[in-house]
């Protein structure tokens, strides 16, 4: 499936049925689900599978999915863009690397960065927020370097949220700054 926007190491596509069976490994695991402060899945394989398949079909209009895949086609995230308004111009953001082989390589910063030019380019939302666990320190950091400025506390089920937000002109100042950084990782990893 074409993807919608590249960075220099990942790919940002629609969703596919194929994706179904990591989506489903992902959401089951305990430690992927505390990182978003929720349950892990409980439902079986069949019943997941065959609501996948009808939100597919019939998608969100105030929610828009994405898969995440190496640029040799490994998928290896998910990203998303949800709770749109329209009136105020906004939209909440959502990312969770679910193959662990991935982590602490600077993937992160290049999936929000990249999802980011996306939206700041082709939707016309000028605000993206999003919350992230009080103590999850790697993902503030991730989206810090992306420019997301801290907005405030949120108490949710017994969990402390940092909410976060970037405005348009404030991605727009930031943005050759992290193609800079993102490209050095992608010199790293090739050294690697």
């Amino acid at each position: 499936m074409q993807s919608i926007i590249s960075g220099r190491r990942i790919q940002i596509r629609y969703k596919k049925l194929s994706d179904a069976r990591e989506d489903y490994a992902w959401q089951t695991d305990p430690e992927l689900a505390r990182l978003d402060a929720a349950v892990p899945l409980q439902m079986t394989y069949q019943k997941y599978l065959s609501e996948y398949s009808f939100e597919l079909c019939y998608p969100s209009s105030n929610r828009c999915e994405f898969a995440v895949d190496t640029l040799n086609g490994k998928h290896i995230a998910n990203c998303v863009y949800y709770n749109i308004n329209p009136s105020e111009s906004q939209a909440e953001m959502g990312i969770m690397i679910g193959n662990r082989d991935y982590w602490n390589q600077g993937y992160g910063t290049e999936i929000v960065h990249t999802l980011l030019d996306y939206i700041f380019t082709n939707v016309k939302l000028n605000r993206i927020y999003l919350m992230t666990l009080s103590w999850n320190f790697r993902a503030q950091k991730c989206f810090k370097k992306c420019g997301f400025k801290e907005a405030g506390l949120v108490q949710k089920d017994d969990h402390t949220f940092i909410m976060m937000s970037v405005r348009r002109e404030d991605w727009e100042n930031i943005d050759k700054s992290i193609d800079a950084e993102i490209s050095n990782q992608s010199i790293q990893d090739e050294i690697l």
